[in-house]
């Protein structure tokens, strides 16, 4: 990152090969389209490039750091745009995100089923929320407005659900 902070762009293409795949697999969760999710991620390749030197060792991982400036700019993107939803996202949150690997790449077991069964667990309010929240990008406060509860409760809900979906998960 120090390269890149220093405008290398030798450090910045081997940057983007090693990580682009994981980034677009994060950003392509949350975007309404492949092409939009496309977009996104040049808008969250731009910002990296831009604020490389703002990067600092000691709060972050270099791919937690880029993969949370990818998530805000699919995030961004979304509620920028008239369409709220992605059909496809599966997202639960962001530490969760940060494991998923690449698409096309082996997983660590964990199938869409599993998941969908853990979300069914969930009361329908709490299910949701956290799918509003987590894989379409509402904050707490549309959820408030939405659901009819005080920010703080939507935001023990959340909290609550996904202690339950990581339970259910077996802890992963």
């Amino acid at each position: 990152m120090r390269e890149v902070a220093s405008r290398d762009e030798a450090a910045f293409k081997g940057l983007y090969d090693r990580t682009s795949a994981k980034l677009f697999a994060v950003v392509r969760r949350i975007a309404v389209s492949e092409a939009a999710a496309e977009e996104t991620l040049q808008e969250a390749w731009v910002r990296i490039w831009n604020h490389a030197d703002r990067f600092d060792p000691s709060v972050a991982s270099p791919m937690t750091w880029m993969t949370t400036i990818a998530r805000h700019a699919a995030i961004d993107a979304i509620r920028k745009g008239p369409e709220r939803v992605s059909k496809t996202a599966v997202v639960i949150d962001e530490a969760l995100a940060d494991t998923l690997p690449a698409p096309g790449t082996a997983t660590d077991g964990m199938t869409g089923a599993e998941l969908r069964r853990c979300l069914e667990g969930l009361e329908p309010d709490r299910r949701g929320m956290v799918l509003l929240a987590y894989s379409y990008g509402y904050s707490r406060e549309e959820l408030s407005r939405r659901f009819d509860k005080p920010v703080a409760t939507v935001k023990t809900i959340l909290r609550r659900s996904l202690i339950a979906l990581k339970e259910c998960l077996g802890g992963r």
